[in-house]
């Protein structure tokens, strides 16, 4: 699958299918996260990983442990490793709110996958 082609729906579809095939990379985490995408498509949505697991909300969670805040364009980068999370931040094209280390843990997990 072309994760340019797909809908953010689908995409958030495809990252829980992903996250859940194979759990060993987030086997002992207990966090989530929020996402509020802004451009075509875009919409808020929860990632929620606890113990092996993962969760996908369609809205925006009612507390997080980090919130990102950045375009369906680098959102899109960002799950196939051409975004760097430390100089979209520092560009202006990611906001966070929360724990700033758990984005830069998000980047380095999702390297860890395939979408």
């Amino acid at each position: 699958m072309d994760i340019e082609t797909l809908d953010m729906k689908d995409i958030w579809r495809l990252i829980d299918k992903t996250l859940n095939e194979e759990p060993e990379p987030i086997r002992t985490l207990n966090v989530s996260y929020a996402f509020h995408l802004n451009g075509e498509d875009g919409g808020s949505f929860g990632l929620c990983l606890q113990e092996g697991q993962a969760g996908i909300l369609w809205e925006d969670p009612d507390h997080t442990d980090c919130t990102l805040v950045m375009s369906t364009k680098d959102f899109r980068k960002l799950l196939t490793g051409n975004l760097n999370s430390t100089a979209a931040f520092m560009m202006g094209k990611l906001k966070v709110k929360g724990n700033i280390g758990l984005a830069l843990k998000l980047e380095t997990l999702l390297k860890q996958y395939s979408f």
